[in-house]
C-alpha cells in the first residue's frame, strides 16, 4: 500500500506545481504565405530575473513521426536533434525570454511546414499548449503568351503556380465561358506546388481580348491575367521589323568597311607617286595627253626617259 500512496502523493502535488507554472499561447492559430515568414509565439511566468540555466524550450511538429524543430536545454541550444525539414531556417528570439516569451521564427515557409506544433516549456514547472500552422499558397502570378496558329486562330496560354490545384477559366470580352475548348495540364514541383498550364486554341479577329482565371477553391481566391490578341500582333510586326533593320545594317557596314578598304589602296597608291622623281613640267604634260599616259600606269624606264629630256 506504501508505493501507490507514494505514488498518488507525487502525481498531486506534480499537478499543482503545473497549475502554479502555465503555459499560454496568444494565439492558436497563424496562417502564413508559402515563401514568407512566420514567427509563432507562447507565453510562460518568469517572476524576477530570468534564469537561464534553469530554463529549457523545446518546439516540437506533430506529424506522423514526431519532428524536433528546436530545443534550448538548460539555457544551452541543441541542434543534434533538429529535423533536416527545418535546419537553416529556425531561429528562437533568446532576447525575449527575459520577458517570459518563446518566439520561434521560420524564414521561408513551406508547404510541408504546415501541421501542429507544441511549445513546451521547463522552468521549475513545465507546460506546454499546441499551435497549429496553416500555409497558403495563393496563384499570384500568370505567365501569358500568344501565338499564331494561321487562318486568323490563336494559342492563348497562362500559367502559374500555387496550391491546391486550381481550376482554370477561360472568358472573352463578352464573359462567355470558353473553358470547355481549353486544354489544362498539372504537374507537381518539388515543393508540393502545383503548376497549372491552360492553352486555349480559338479563331479569333485582331483587337479582341480573353480572360484567364484561376479559382482556388480551398481559398476562395482567384487571380486573372488579359490576353489582348492586337498588343501580340504588333509584338510579331515589330520583331519582324526590327530583324529587317537588323540586316540592313548588317550589309551596309559591310559595303562600307569594302568602299574604305578600296580607297585606303587607291590612296596608298597615290603616295607612292608622289615619292618618283620627276619634273612639275613633265608631269604637267602628261596630264595634258591623257588618252597616251597615265601617271599611275607609267613604268620605271618611262620616268628615268622624262627625267633625261629635262636635263
Amino acid at each position: 500500500m506504501e508505493k501507490p500512496l507514494l505514488l498518488y502523493t507525487f502525481l498531486f502535488y506534480w499537478h499543482f506545481l503545473n497549475a502554479l507554472f502555465t503555459v499560454e499561447a496568444p494565439r492558436l492559430l497563424y496562417t502564413v504565405e508559402h515563401g514568407h515568414n512566420v514567427t509563432m509565439e507562447c507565453t510562460f511566468p518568469v517572476n524576477g530575473k530570468l534564469r537561464f540555466r534553469d530554463l529549457s524550450v523545446s518546439w516540437e511538429k506533430k506529424d506522423e513521426l514526431k519532428k524536433q524543430v528546436y530545443v534550448l536545454l538548460k539555457g544551452e541550444e541543441d541542434f543534434k536533434s533538429q529535423h533536416s525539414d527545418f535546419r537553416g531556417r529556425i531561429k528562437l528570439l533568446k532576447e525575449n525570454l527575459n520577458l517570459g516569451q518563446s518566439l520561434l521564427q521560420i524564414t521561408d515557409v513551406k508547404l510541408r511546414d504546415a501541421g501542429v506544433y507544441r511549445c513546451l516549456i521547463g522552468y521549475g514547472g513545465a507546460d506546454y499548449k499546441t499551435i497549429n500552422l496553416q500555409v497558403k499558397a495563393p496563384y499570384r502570378t500568370v505567365t501569358q503568351r500568344v501565338v499564331s496558329a494561321g487562318d486568323n486562330a490563336w494559342k492563348l496560354t497562362c500559367q502559374s503556380e500555387g496550391y491546391p490545384q486550381a481550376e482554370v477559366i477561360w472568358q472573352n470580352r463578352q464573359y462567355e465561358d470558353l473553358t470547355d475548348k481549353a486544354n489544362t495540364s498539372y504537374e507537381t514541383g518539388s515543393d508540393q506546388l502545383y503548376r497549372v498550364t491552360s492553352t486555349l486554341t480559338i479563331k479569333s479577329r485582331i483587337d479582341e481580348t480573353f480572360y484567364c482565371i484561376f479559382w482556388n477553391k480551398e481559398l476562395q481566391e482567384n487571380t486573372s491575367a488579359s490576353l489582348h490578341i492586337a498588343d501580340s500582333a504588333g509584338g510579331v510586326l515589330w520583331t519582324e521589323s526590327r530583324r529587317f533593320v537588323g540586316a540592313i545594317l548588317i550589309l551596309t557596314a559591310f559595303f562600307g568597311s569594302v568602299l574604305l578598304f578600296m580607297l585606303c589602296i587607291r590612296k596608298a597608291g597615290a603616295n607612292k607617286d608622289n615619292r618618283t622623281p620627276v619634273a612639275n613640267s613633265s608631269i604637267a604634260k602628261m596630264s595634258k595627253d591623257k588618252d597616251t599616259h597615265d601617271c599611275r600606269d607609267a613604268s620605271f624606264e618611262e620616268l628615268k626617259y622624262m627625267q633625261i629630256e629635262k636635263t
